[in-house]
């Protein structure tokens, strides 16, 4: 049996680094600094320099509190379209390194090299990682740490080893030799596992589980008795490393989202479902314009105190357009807000659950109509409202992509909006 060799490719501080190539006389010589909004601003820490992250700034942070904590920060927005094309560029490197590349994240790909001993003359897969991660920086300028091991899960453990954190001597690739897979996650708590979320780990603490080790001197029967069939397994195999999950060239990521942190606190309803609608409509076409149709709608609502909601409807129908989402969404926002109204600090929306486009699409899962019940079961043939919908998505896609993602909108965005202070859109 083939062993399997999988690298994880982590870009290092993505956005950071980027920030960097786009403005090299103003972030590209701040050794403090912090991507994600304005200082002022009520945005979030979408990532930080090493050298701030030494007085405690993390990711998700509010800019406000971030700044606190490191005042002589610089604070810049996230260049998108620049990491776009830079996560594109490091893709395109790995391609010629390995047959299988598929992008966890817009600065995370897992790389199969599994079968492809021969072509690099059995070279230690080590060698080859620290070979494509000179090719990355030598077309990108970018530097990537590697994590390699025979499955998914113990090549995402051993990137957060690799990683050249000040002080940890690292080199940037760490790969676990096949049958060290136990003795390697070893260091590790359970906390630090993918798929171990605050709730588990709080559970399995109760249990005198809270390192690795704790888990792996519990025999695999025992974890079931204690946890369930499906839980118990699974920790069983994730703490001896196993993981089959294979990847795929053709695997694209999970959902589209839109979402925005206002300037001040958004107070009414009108002035909240604008701002939905105003959402709907860009999320949808980012969706269309990665030829996608998604099938389930999720709305996020945070609160001045932080405290963050969610709701979520799965549909038996796939949508693209903007009023079939904004209509799910504002049902979705009703839920969220009934009898606990106030103030709103974000608002999002996420379309997740693609449609295969090379699959036919199921008659119980066409476009939703324009005049039809989202809950509605879907006829075999298209409705007739449904074709107009489709064509009326279409015709204003074409309007805008020739004069502007504002040429034309709905009649309740036209109007002068409201001041919600200055905005940081995700």
């Amino acid at each position: 049996m083939t062993t399997r060799r999988i690298l994880l490719v982590d870009a290092d501080a993505f956005f950071v680094a980027v920030a960097r190539q786009v403005d090299p006389e103003g972030a590209g010589k701040a050794p403090l600094l912090i991507v994600g909004g304005r200082p002022g601003s009520r945005g979030v820490v979408c990532s930080a320099s090493y050298e701030c992250r030494a007085f405690g700034v993390r990711s998700a942070m509010p800019i406000q509190r971030a700044l606190r904590l490191c005042p002589e920060a610089l604070c810049v927005p996230v260049p998108r379209q620049a990491c776009s094309a830079r996560s594109r560029d490091i893709q395109a490197v790995l391609a010629r390194f390995a047959p299988v590349v598929q992008a966890s994240s817009i600065d995370e790909w897992y790389c199969d090299l599994s079968g492809t001993e021969a072509l690099y003359g059995h070279e230690p897969l080590e060698t080859t990682a620290h070979r494509l991660r000179d090719a990355v920086y030598e077309a990108t300028g970018l530097r990537v740490s590697i994590g390699g091991a025979t499955s998914r899960l113990v090549a995402k453990m051993a990137v957060e080893v690799a990683k050249p954190k000040p002080g940890t001597g690292a080199s940037g690739v760490h790969c676990v030799p096949p049958g060290t897979e136990r003795a390697f996650l070893a260091r590790f708590r359970l906390s630090d596992i993918p798929g171990v979320g605050p709730r588990f780990a709080e559970r399995l603490a109760r249990m005198g589980l809270v390192t690795v080790p704790d888990a792996q001197h519990w025999s695999e029967e025992a974890l079931v008795q204690r946890l369930g069939e499906r839980g118990g397994r699974w920790l069983a195999r994730r703490v001896r490393g196993e993981d089959e999950s294979v990847g795929s060239s053709r695997d694209r990521q999970k959902q589209v989202s839109r979402e925005s942190t206002f300037g001040r606190n958004l107070v009414d309803d009108e002035t909240i479902e604008r701002e939905l609608l105003r959402l709907a409509v860009r999320v949808s076409a980012d969706l269309r314009r990665q030829a996608l149709r998604a099938r389930t709608v999720t709305v996020k609502l945070r609160t001045p105190d932080f405290v963050t909601r969610t709701a979520q409807r799965s549909l038996t129908r796939f949508v693209e357009s903007e009023r079939a989402v904004s209509r799910v969404a504002r049902e979705l926002l009703v839920q969220l807000r009934a009898g606990r109204g106030g103030p709103v600090r974000l608002l999002g929306i996420a379309l997740s659950h693609f449609d295969d486009d090379d699959a036919p699409l199921p008659p119980a899962l066409a476009q939703l109509g324009l005049f039809q019940d989202p809950a509605a079961t879907a006829a075999p043939e298209a409705e007739p409202d449904e074709a107009r919908e489709q064509a009326l998505t279409r015709a204003l896609d074409r309007i805008r992509g020739r004069f502007g993602q504002d040429a034309i909108l709905p009649a309740r965005l036209v109007d002068r909006a409201p001041d919600t202070g200055p905005r940081v859109e995700e």
